[in-house]
């Protein structure tokens, strides 16, 4: 995930509405580092192919992995490899490597840039055509079932066996994101990008005694740091909201969050609901009745995680009803909130301060943990509220985890998977891991420092983190994805239609337009609309094999 604001002026950039020097200023004005903005000027010439990119600094560049080739050495030489790529931030390794991955293979890579919402659709044709005009394309996890089931890509389990090709390891990414590159048992994703939701908090807010002091005096317990309960962190928040934390006469708000319908609030959802209903005795069931497919959305752990989220949303400012990423991000680094559930782009905003050309006032001081749990589920198979010792939490791989696909239709199968296990190295992916403003976040033991990984925390310091910063995050993010609970990912055909509507009804119930029941029944019916449309049985088995089932 990244700011889609930094998006939106690349696109204008791209299509020749802005000119390089606004972007550089615009760009400024948003927080992006010099030297992200100059990678996305890279991308922006590499539209007509330009052969001068410009040069990446090289204390943040990828390290080089492939050997140049020479003569009859160079694998693919006269190959054309044409790579489908969304036009986000997710793009900017793509471009780092093609004069590494054309130099060691004599193969030339065309990139196509398109908008995030027509990439599946642009694949889809030209795989159903025949056409095979592109090799290889970035994927949604969502998209894996239709892409699997269509027989539109390949498996890889052959290609990672070759060692011709660049070696990556699979065996060092978490349970948790590792689940979503794979289909009915194979293959199919190379390692990328790796999403999913954590909490973040202040850390000298909430470990300043005289708050700690108050909120005991408030609430009859010790202020949790960090909070282990959905009801800790709404008992947190209300607490914090309106106080004059940063001591300017300024009160702050309790939580920020981006609720704007297609700003991705369906996602907070997700995360926030997902200890009310996954639990021991209900590992895979959230969704949908995998007998007859049937929505679960209405069942009373939906209905308690509605109620209680729209509590928490009511200790923010009403704006953010209107909100996407960037504002509530900003809100955040720019220390206006006490704590926030996002992705790991957040993490790596809040160490853009001004002098780097960002807006962090938050710098050391942004902690990050585990999404909470609750100390009760509802367990959709035994149809009744079950109690836990301890908290029920949750591990999540909310958001796109965008990773590269090979396509069925490709006539340069083996030049393209080069380029994919190329970009899936470890030098790479630890480089992109701690950098931030590529959207390429950590998911492989590799990327995380000791005790949990092998990566340096050096790496992430001379990246610029503040060394707790850092200590937290990789830590926070370690456990969402090891997690041996984890939320069950939505990858079927109409996974977006379904999770469309769940974000407008969300959205009418957090607004008081609907209750949440009724919003949540309107969400059901929708979904029953969507399944019939493409085919209950159909949708049934697709179900079934996306959980294993």
């Amino acid at each position: 995930m990244a700011d889609q604001r930094v998006h939106q002026l690349f696109r204008e950039l791209y299509t020749g509405q802005i000119d390089r020097r606004t972007f550089l200023v615009r760009a400024a004005g948003l927080g992006v580092s010099a030297a992200a903005a100059s990678l996305f000027l890279r991308a922006a010439g590499a539209k007509a192919q330009d052969t001068t990119p410009t040069p990446i600094p090289s204390d943040i560049a990828a390290p080089v992995v492939a050997t140049p080739c020479a003569g009859d050495t160079c694998l693919y030489s006269g190959t054309t490899v044409t790579f489908l790529m969304a036009n986000e931030s997710i793009q900017v390794p793509l471009f780092e490597v093609r004069d590494e991955y054309e130099a060691a293979t004599g193969a030339k890579l065309e990139i196509v840039m398109q908008p995030l919402n027509d990439v599946l659709p642009k694949l889809l044709e030209d795989i159903t055509n025949g056409t095979g005009q592109y090799d290889a394309s970035i994927c949604g996890a969502w998209w894996l079932g239709e892409l699997v089931e269509g027989d539109y890509i390949e498996p890889l389990e052959d290609f990672r066996a070759d060692t011709q090709y660049p070696q990556w390891d699979l065996d060092a990414i978490l349970p948790g994101p590792r689940a979503l590159m794979e289909y009915g048992g194979k293959l199919y994703m190379s390692a990328y990008d790796h999403d999913g939701q954590a909490f973040y908090y202040r850390r000298d807010w909430f470990n300043d005694p005289t708050h700690q002091a108050a909120f005991k005096t408030q609430f009859s317990y010790d202020m949790p740091v960090p909070p282990q309960t959905w009801q800790q962190v709404i008992d947190c928040a209300t607490y914090f909201n309106g106080k004059d934390a940063n001591g300017d006469g300024n009160p702050v708000a309790g939580v920020t969050m981006h609720l704007k319908v297609g700003g991705q609030a369906m996602f907070h959802f997700m995360s926030y609901s997902a200890a009310y209903i996954i639990g021991p005795n209900n590992p895979k069931l959230y969704w949908f009745n995998p007998e007859d497919m049937t929505p679960l959305i209405t069942s009373p752990g939906h209905v308690k995680a509605i109620n209680d989220l729209i509590a928490l949303s009511k200790q923010g400012p009403e704006a953010m009803y209107g909100w996407a990423l960037g504002e509530a991000w900003d809100y955040f680094v720019q220390g206006k909130a006490a704590l926030t559930f996002t992705w790991g782009d957040l993490g790596a905003l809040a160490q853009e301060t001004p002098d780097r050309g960002g807006k962090s006032l938050v710098k050391g001081k942004t902690a990050t943990a585990e999404v909470p749990g609750t100390m009760s589920y509802y367990d959709l198979v035994a149809g009744a509220d079950t109690p836990t010792d301890a908290p029920n939490i949750v591990g999540n791989t909310t958001g796109g985890s965008w990773a590269f696909v090979l396509s069925a239709a490709s006539k340069n199968k083996e030049a393209a998977y080069y380029l994919m296990a190329l970009l899936a190295t470890t030098p790479k992916l630890q480089m992109y891991a701690t950098r931030g403003f590529d959207g390429v976040d950590p998911g492989s033991t590799f990327q995380f420092p000791p005790p949990n990984g092998t990566a340096s925390l050096d790496q992430y310091l001379a990246s610029g983190w503040d060394q707790q910063d850092a200590i937290d995050y990789t830590d926070a993010y370690y456990k969402v994805f090891g997690n041996t609970q984890q939320f069950p990912y939505l990858r079927i055909p109409g996974t977006f239609e379904y999770w469309n509507a769940l974000d407008i009804h969300l959205s009418e119930a957090m607004t008081g337009e609907k209750s949440p029941e009724d919003a949540l029944k309107a969400t059901a019916a929708d979904w029953e609309a969507t399944t019939d449309r493409l085919g209950r049985e159909d949708q049934l088995a697709s179900y079934k094999a996306s959980l294993g089932l």
